[in-house]
């Protein structure tokens, strides 16, 4: 029997939907929805499931950037057979992200056992909740706004590449709170911090997925609910990156940063009171 039914794996699909892509940490509100329906956190399957849901988030940043990604392959493949096509900063854009991702990977592999197990507690993603809104907030303060994604380089790549490690050994951290404040420290603007935060992510939670598939079929959750939490997770993720596109343009990250501060200090007080447990 499935250790998470096909209801809960709507519910979670619904979660990762509309916060893989917001700066509020899907990780940590999927490990809050678990423990609110008595879901372990930290066994492998329920671990392997929400990394292989994932991939249907991922998925629709696939579809709402296809036209950016076939220019951005393309560039990359004209590049390989053709020197004089190397100059172009799409070629260079797509060794950037392979480049960037290298760490994540490495540091994925060596933690695994950490990240599925002691850092897997609701306390670790409660304190990275807040710790995380405090940097958010710094580096929109910090941040001057003045870059845009034709102004990004190598440097800023990797650099925000690597911050996705923050997230990975501290859920409640966020991935792409991560990525967007380290991309404003580097003077991006809004738009260009959260589309850059969307490609560096594509790669990273891909592999996850792909990796994690194994732990999720193999030991404990049922094929169904996978893909009804991945389909409904796709479509969330549409409407979500639609909308923070919109409201980035316009807005600074301050709600976010308010809403991760409320969510941390509740968690802390659920996990107090009993109400949930680590």
């Amino acid at each position: 029997m499935s250790v998470i039914s096909v209801g809960q794996a709507a519910v979670l699909g619904i979660v990762e939907g509309v916060t893989e892509f917001l700066p509020v940490s899907s990780t940590g509100h999927l490990k809050i929805a678990e423990g609110l329906m008595g879901i372990p956190v930290d066994d492998t399957s329920v671990v392997g499931f929400t990394a292989v849901i994932q991939v249907g988030a991922i998925a629709a940043v696939l579809v709402y950037f296809f036209k950016d990604i076939v220019r951005i392959v393309s560039a990359w493949g004209r590049g390989i057979v053709d020197r004089e096509e190397r100059h172009h900063h799409d070629y260079k854009f797509a060794w950037w992200v392979i480049y960037a991702t290298i760490p994540i990977v490495v540091v994925g592999l060596a933690a695994k056992p950490l990240v599925e197990g002691p850092l897997a507690s609701l306390w670790v993603v409660a304190g990275s909740l807040i710790v995380g809104s405090g940097a958010m907030w710094a580096a929109d303060q910090i941040g001057r706004h003045k870059r845009g994604e034709d102004d990004t380089g190598f440097k800023d790549a990797m650099l925000v590449g690597s911050s996705q490690i923050l997230a990975l050994l501290f859920p409640g951290f966020s991935r792409s709170g991560a990525t967007m404040s380290t991309a404003l420290i580097l003077d991006l603007d809004r738009v260009a911090a959260t589309r850059l935060s969307f490609f560096l992510g594509i790669p990273a939670l891909t592999g996850a997925g792909l990796y994690e598939l194994k732990d999720a079929v193999g030991a404990g959750v049922g094929g169904a609910p996978l893909v009804i939490g991945t389909a409904v997770s796709f479509v969330v993720a549409y409407a979500s990156i639609a909308w923070l596109l919109k409201f980035v343009a316009r807005h600074s990250f301050t709600v976010f940063v308010a809403y991760r501060v409320a969510v941390g200090v509740l968690l802390f007080g659920l996990l107090g009171s009993g109400v949930l447990t680590a």
